[in-house]
């Protein structure tokens, strides 16, 4: 058999044309399709919503508690300048993205947002045509309350207030004039208190705004119903001012005590404790003095009386009635006045040079009587005495066991010395200014301290806070991720593997022999689809062929196997 017949035969695979998508899920049964839709919805879902979730920001409340006028104000601004927001459950604050949040609040505040539901004396502004006096009169006194009441609202403690105003008529026929009074009501923020002197600053605030209104007709009641504004009653007892300044006494000398003993013990190795006796009572007293009886040179005439009787002599009894009768001489004698603080003219002054005339006047038998009063030395002295006076001091000092480290690093504790002791206790004392007479006492104690550190107790991962934090913000990704697992392994993988099985195997792919042994190997070649008659033609000459290769190799192997030889070694067959 010559080389030809041995020819080389491609072997043909079979064109296995692969099923339409279309036609592989009709294949597949309803129940199949079913989960397949499915799968594939819920994932589409869930990447929608994860890009949703991951676009959405962070809401943060801008405004809280506001009134429905400003509420719908700043939301048409909000509205006017393209600034999402939602509100709260129950509407009792207005939300708007985080990172927004200082950026809208500035700019309504540009704007006068939020106003607040408090009106001023803008309210006089909207006067109408035909307001009568009391409305007039009225809306004077809102618009008084709206003022008083936005100026209360700017303290820091302050959350709300409201002012009531009682404004009587006056009336120039009445004797006696009502006064006006106030009354304040205070919400306070959570958590913070108004001390004595805010308190007193709103009551002369609201009185100072108010003509003739005294401080005492102002009432400040906060929201639970207590009296703010009351003066403490000294039949009361201690009020809080008094216990306050009591405590702050206690602390200074507290600290006076530990000022002294911490450079010598060190710091943290003292406590000390002071209960002071404050005096709080006010007397009053008054004391008169009067002096002892001074000379009359030096003693204060107040008041001197001199009386004068003329005398009944010769030139005194010779004498007869002279004048014109008639009313004049009629008239009683004058009454003579008693001079003060005046100089008295003594009897001599009749014999004087001077007082001549005054003798001749009184005659021969005349008298002369001077009463002098003297003022009276008193001296009133009243006496006040001041409040909050220390009555008696108490101290009690705790100073911890001496520390000392040797070389090796252990550290060990020993008593103080009682001369130590001593001393301490004697600056102490001065510190505290001790005085023995009014009874204050000073107690110091040397012991060790018990430094016990309580071990934190640890908190539960799921309490946590910043876990929880962390967990809240990894919620909805982990969420979809594991929802997203579920559709795959629930849903989208049992549809897929219907899918693959509906397809047709295809045969898989094998190592085809050299063309040269196909023939020699299979008794029935792979052969594709029917040929033409040309080609059977073709295929019938070389089938032939083959059948004369198989019937040689049957009959003469070795002359096949050397014919082989030669092709592998690429000589030409003889």
């Amino acid at each position: 058999m010559s080389a030809a017949a041995l020819a080389e035969v491609p072997a043909v695979a079979p064109n296995a044309a692969s099923a339409p998508w279309s036609n592989r899920f009709a294949g597949l049964n309803p129940g199949q399709r079913m989960k397949l839709a499915i799968g594939a919805a819920l994932l589409v879902a869930i990447a929608v919503a994860a890009i949703v979730l991951g676009r959405q920001p962070d809401w943060r409340v801008l405004y809280a508690n506001l009134a429905d006028k400003d509420g719908g104000a700043i939301v048409a601004q909000l509205t006017t300048m393209n600034v999402p927001y939602r509100y709260t459950e129950g509407g009792g604050a207005i939300m708007v993205p985080a990172d927004r949040v200082h950026d809208v609040r500035l700019r309504l505040a540009s704007q006068g947002l939020p106003k607040g539901s408090v009106s001023g004396f803008e309210l006089m502004e909207a006067n109408r045509f035909g307001m009568t006096q009391f409305q007039e009169k009225l809306t004077f006194q809102r618009g008084l309350e709206g003022e008083l009441t936005r100026s209360i609202q700017g303290m820091s403690a302050v959350q709300s207030a409201r002012v009531h105003l009682a404004l009587p008529n006056q009336n120039g026929f009445f004797r006696e004039q009502q006064k006006p009074s106030a009354s304040v009501l205070l919400s306070l923020y959570p958590g913070r208190t108004l001390d004595r002197a805010q308190l007193a600053g709103i009551v002369h605030l609201v009185a100072s705004s108010v003509p003739e209104m005294s401080p005492s007709a102002v009432s400040v009641v906060d929201d639970t119903g207590k009296l703010l504004s009351a003066t403490p009653d000294a039949a009361s007892g201690v009020d809080a001012q008094q216990l306050q300044y009591a405590q702050q006494v206690e602390q200074q000398y507290m600290r006076r005590i530990l000022d002294i003993l911490e450079p010598v013990v060190g710091v943290g190795n003292v406590r000390a404790q002071v209960t002071a006796d404050i005096d709080f009572s006010q007397s009053e007293s008054t004391i008169e003095q009067h002096a002892p009886n001074l000379a009359p040179q030096s003693s204060a005439v107040r008041s001197q009386q001199v009386v004068e009787a003329p005398g009944g002599g010769a030139a005194g009894g010779n004498a007869q009635a002279q004048g014109v009768p008639g009313a004049a001489s009629n008239q009683p004698a004058a009454a003579s006045a008693a001079p003060i603080n005046g100089a008295a003219v003594p009897l001599a002054a009749a014999s004087a040079p001077g007082g001549a005339a005054a003798a001749a006047a009184l005659g021969a038998g005349g008298r002369r009587e001077t009463i002098t009063n003297y003022e009276v030395d008193r001296t009133v002295r009243t006496v006040r005495a001041g409040t909050g006076n220390v009555r008696r001091v108490n101290a009690a000092v705790v100073v911890n066991h001496r520390k000392s480290t040797d070389a090796e690093g252990k550290v060990t504790q020993a008593a103080i010395p009682p001369e130590q002791i001593e001393q301490m206790t004697a600056l102490v004392r001065e510190a505290v200014g001790f005085n023995k007479e009014r009874g204050d006492s000073v107690n110091l104690m040397n012991a060790p301290f018990q430094n016990e550190t309580l071990a934190a107790e640890p908190v539960p991962v799921w309490k946590n806070p910043q876990y929880l934090d962390i967990a809240r913000s990894f919620a909805w990704p982990v969420g979809l991720v594991l929802m997203a697992l579920i559709v795959l392994m629930g849903f989208v993988r049992p549809g897929l593997k219907a899918w693959a099985a509906s397809r047709p195997a295809l045969p898989a792919p094998e190592a085809a022999p050299e063309p040269q042994f196909s023939a020699l190997i299979s008794d029935t070649p792979a052969r594709p689809a029917l040929p033409s008659p040309e080609q059977q033609a073709q295929d019938a000459a070389e089938q032939m062929r083959i059948e004369d290769a198989r019937r040689l190799a049957r009959q003469n192997p070795a002359a096949v196997a050397n014919i082989v030889k030669n092709w592998v070694h690429g000589d030409q067959p003889a």
